[in-house]
């Protein structure tokens, strides 16, 4: 391998050849990994068309592609691969599967489970390259997309088109469309146009194996068998990696109306909802706490929405293309007002509005996160929700008096995100450790109300110890056998959901 570097690049431009030594050190990987890596590494270079640009292997880079956005686990790549095609990324799985050398898949590394985390010394295989929009089918309002295409990046393309990619969230701007199938995003929409899987037409796959797989082939109607296409949605790379997609879009939501409701208690957070529900369509039904209002109004960035201070509010979305539709939502809040459920409220009289009051429910976690904030993302079903929040209210007030905590979620899904706010007189170490137990606490109580540990981030490493609160161990072994069919020598994104 030639060496292509110069004293003036830039670290995160080195490649493999420059930085042969990183892929030697021994913390990273037994003498004999490290040969096995180098023996692929070499493979790609001179057998299958990979430039020099397309691998590295510098400490940057490591670092950089081999984290998620977790901090429980420390990277330890052996070395970053950019494949260009599928067929690119099948060389890449032969090649694992002949040298026994784990392969950890990178999209845009916005997960929050450690799904993405190179800890043992595996190639990371980003898509960063395969980021190409192809073909667009007007007829079927659907498009082809590499796996490496940025969430925003395909909504910008829908709406170039007059069409919509609804599955949307903070992260829009980072996330890749294939993480984005792999954990099965949710996000603040949901309610409305569903998770990613709703809208994900047919995939085209290298498995374990390293077979190429092409599902569904975006058909709506496809009555031949088992639908693989869902195995692969949600599987966290573990069944192989996604290559291609075929993405349903819709028609694009029309004057779309916001309101900001406060409530004294949860139980009228769900009373608003079922009121809303019963007469409009609504897109987005979020809530949020006191704690979260008082630390967003402290941090300066957003306005209050209202005089009152109440425990509780939420935020509401709704299409009022037609003036009656309008003045439903008007009757529906002054009987909620009536009711006593709502104390006060305020409802956007333009774009450039709702924006703003979206800013109280999207800047949450930006303004919290100084409180280095221990964060769980669990779902019950949504009749449960009220009793849910009060149990671990109760749990963490009772075991933890100094504990602060912050909800805020899509309480239209059941979507709740608790978040425990760090004591300043407490070190972080201490901190987490204490969350450890309070995990069990809580994981406990999603167990008893038949929920989930994990609603829209996956799985990864963070919730695999917790994994059986929510699957059974006869579940868990079925996707074992499952996996072993796709990847039977355990190469694709091991370690992460389950052990196997």
């Amino acid at each position: 391998m030639n060496d292509i570097v110069t004293e003036n690049q830039p670290a995160h431009e080195r490649t493999h050849a420059a930085k042969q030594a990183d892929i030697n050190e021994p913390s990273l990987q037994s003498a004999t990994d490290t040969a096995a890596v180098q023996a692929i590494l070499q493979a790609l270079l001179h057998s299958h068309q990979f430039e020099e640009s397309q691998i590295k292997t510098d400490s940057e880079s490591l670092e950089h592609w081999g984290k998620d956005w977790t901090k429980h686990f420390a990277p330890a790549a052996s070395a970053i691969v950019f494949p260009k095609s599928t067929e690119q990324v099948q060389a890449i799985v032969l090649l694992a599967n002949k040298h026994n050398v784990v392969l950890t898949p990178s999209g845009g590394r916005t997960g929050l489970s450690a799904g993405a985390v190179a800890a043992n010394g595996e190639i990371v295989v980003s898509m960063d390259k395969m980021n190409q929009i192809g073909t667009f089918y007007p007829a079927d309002r659907m498009v082809e997309i590499e796996a490496g295409v940025v969430t925003e990046q395909l909504q910008q393309f829908a709406e170039s088109k007059d069409l919509y990619y609804p599955v949307d969230f903070a992260s829009a701007g980072s996330s890749q469309m294939g993480g984005n199938i792999g954990t099965n995003a949710g996000g603040i929409k949901v309610i409305r146009y569903g998770m990613t899987r709703q809208w994900i037409m047919g995939l085209t796959v290298v498995t374990g194996k390293g077979d190429i797989l092409h599902l569904n082939r975006g058909m709506i109607k496809n009555a031949t068998g088992y639908d693989l296409r869902q195995l692969f949605i949600g599987s966290e790379g573990t069944l192989g990696l996604v290559t291609q997609a075929q993405i349903k879009l819709d028609r694009l939501p029309q004057d779309l109306s916001v309101m900001v409701l406060g409530m004294d208690s949860f139980n009228d957070v769900m009373n608003v909802l079922s009121a809303f529900q019963a007469k409009i369509d609504l897109t987005a039904f979020e809530f949020f706490d006191d704690t979260a209002i008082d630390k967003l109004m402290a941090h300066g960035q957003v306005q209050e929405p209202f005089e009152s201070r109440t425990k509780f509010y939420t935020l509401l979305e709704f299409e009022a293309p037609y003036e009656p539709i309008m003045d439903k939502a008007m009757a529906i809040f002054e009987d909620c007002m009536n009711e006593s459920w709502v104390v006060d409220g305020v409802m956007s009289q333009s774009l450039a509005q709702a924006a703003e009051l979206w800013k109280l429910r999207e800047y949450i976690s930006e303004t919290i996160s100084v409180f280095t904030p221990y964060k769980n993302d669990v779902s019950v079903l949504i009749s449960y929700v009220p009793e849910f929040i009060e149990e671990i209210d109760a749990i963490v007030s009772s075991n933890y008096p100094d504990f602060e905590v912050c909800w805020f979620g899509h309480i239209g899904d059941g979507n709740l995100h608790l978040n425990i706010l760090k004591p300043e007189n407490m070190s972080k170490d201490d901190f987490f450790d204490e969350c450890q137990i309070v995990n069990k606490y809580v994981f406990e109580t999603v167990e008893k109300y038949g929920g989930s540990v994990s609603a829209e981030h996956g799985v990864g490493m963070t919730k695999k110890p917790y994994l059986n609160y929510s699957r059974s161990d006869t579940e868990i072994d079925y996707l074992r056998e499952v996996k072993k069919v796709f990847d039977p020598n355990n190469i694709m994104n091991r370690g992460k959901i389950f052990d196997m």
